[in-house]
């Protein structure tokens, strides 16, 4: 059966696939990471993919349209996104004219599956939560001519209603999807995807899904993939690395975009050893929380972890607490201090905006970020996104200030703050971020040490000048 799966266009650059969505000031353009899965298992399965990432291969709405019509498919598949969800279901009504079957996918209607659908008109309906399976039951259901109200996990029109088909199972078995490295090399351009995180060219893959802690404002663990934690063995995780090397050989590094990959300590010990042990000689990169020990951190950068992903987020014990990170700050003040005797980079994410945050307690979190001095920070505002405890807490006490989904970014696709706390809007708390980054990157002893490094590490040097070609102008333009 033909498919057509889509990253649809919105605006250019615009990288839908991670956890905040924006266009980013970093030139950071993340692959579709989930519907690159599910595109591998459609294949598995023997289907005739379509596979079409327009943000990244500038692709327009009528040439999408057209290339989908010339494909004639007996299903297309959307992600979406918050800030995006508008102009996905116009899309998806328009294909809906050359397509019978046509779903959409992703965070937003996982979380509000019925008012998506009531956003359309004609389109068939969403998929709820992680999608593979129900994808592979409806594409299976299609070709029996079968109602699809028989696979769970859809939300679907019937007339001016929606019916719920029930929740899907989670797919418990990672190891059975195929590599989505493979996915990228039949279907993507690799040097279209960057993260200044990681080595370039890269490549994007999970470990693993699900996440057992409580920060109240992560995404995917409360809509898409849920907190049960599944991983995939230790030997299928090196064995893609090694098909990346002899495949993709421009290819530098593996970005691990599991929530966390140290969940589970011994398992990421196990991981390391297994990548010493089979010769890989990629760079990795992955998302890490900040209570690591030393001897896993060493472990880790001898097995070639490059760079950690941290969430410090705030430096006030109270609001961690508040946001449920399960963290305090002397720990995150040993990690740091760990991380640069094993050697490992660190890119920090700090956040404002919970209820109770002041001025003198954001003063406090950049004083924290100067403090901890990471390799890179990033300082945003609290995005609450549907489906998530911050956004219930934020829409209960009244706290959003957006009419639309659209405002979610601002007019040119950059992040904004659509919450305001007791005493600081959103516009103050986005401008404090701005002031955040310039007092941050703006520093004569943190350009010297850049500078230093592109002078004499060859590795570092297109990384990092890649990515000032658009962070520069956003940290001299972006005033607060």
């Amino acid at each position: 059966m033909r498919i057509a799966v889509l990253n649809p266009p919105f605006l250019p650059h615009y990288s839908r696939g991670q956890r905040s969505p924006a266009v980013t000031r970093s030139g950071t353009l993340y692959y579709p990471i989930w519907i690159s899965y599910a595109v591998g298992a459609l294949e598995q399965a023997g289907h005739d993919v379509l596979f079409l990432d327009a943000p990244a291969a500038g692709l327009s709405e009528p040439e999408v349209i057209e290339r989908v019509e010339g494909f004639s498919p007996e299903m297309a598949v959307l992600e979406t996104s918050t800030p995006s969800i508008e102009s996905d279901v116009e899309l998806a009504d328009r294909l809906s004219e050359v397509v019978e079957n046509v779903l959409l996918v992703g965070t937003h209607p996982s979380a509000l599956p019925e008012r998506t659908v009531g956003l359309g008109n004609d389109f068939t309906g969403v998929v709820v939560g992680e999608y593979e399976k129900p994808l592979l039951l409806a594409a299976e259901s299609i070709e029996r001519e079968a109602d699809l109200t028989e696979v769970p996990g859809l939300c679907l029109r019937e007339g001016l209603e929606t019916v719920s088909t029930g929740e899907a199972p989670l797919l418990e078995d990672l190891d059975s999807l195929p590599f989505v490295s493979k996915v990228y090399k039949r279907h993507l351009r690799i040097n279209d995807y960057s993260n200044p995180n990681a080595l370039y060219p890269q490549v994007m893959i999970m470990g693993g899904r699900g996440c057992p802690h409580g920060c109240t404002f992560c995404v995917f663990p409360q809509t898409l993939h849920g907190k049960k934690l599944r991983q995939r063995s230790v030997r299928n995780v090196v064995e893609e690395m090694l098909w990346v090397e002899e495949n993709l050989p421009r290819v530098r590094a593996v970005f691990f975009e599991d929530d966390t990959i140290s969940v589970d300590r011994e398992r990421l010990r196990s991981l390391a050893r297994e990548v010493i042990s089979s010769g890989v000689n990629l760079s990795w990169t992955a998302n890490m929380r900040a209570d690591v020990d030393l001897e896993t951190l060493t472990l880790c950068r001898k097995a070639g972890l490059r760079t950690v992903c941290v969430g410090y987020e705030s430096g006030e014990d109270q609001l961690l607490n508040a946001m449920r990170k399960g963290i305090d700050i002397a720990t995150m003040l040993r990690f740091a201090e760990d991380a640069r005797k094993a050697g490992v980079l660190v890119h920090g994410c700090f956040l404002v905006g919970l209820p109770g945050e002041t001025k003198e307690t954001m003063q406090r979190t950049l004083d924290f970020a100067l403090r901890l001095d990471p390799d890179t920070a990033q300082f945003y505002p609290l995005m609450v996104y549907p489906g998530t405890q911050a956004y219930r807490e934020a829409l209960g006490t009244g706290r959003i200030t957006a009419d639309s989904w659209r405002e979610w970014l601002g007019e040119d696709g950059t992040h904004n703050c659509v919450v305001r706390t007791e005493s600081l809007s959103g516009r103050e708390l986005v401008e404090f971020c701005n002031y955040a980054r310039r007092r941050f990157y703006l520093r004569p002893s943190y350009l010297a040490s850049k500078l230093w490094r592109v002078i004499s590490d060859r590795d570092e040097r297109h990384t990092i000048l890649k990515a000032l070609g658009t962070f520069w102008k956003h940290l001299l333009t972006d005033r607060g």
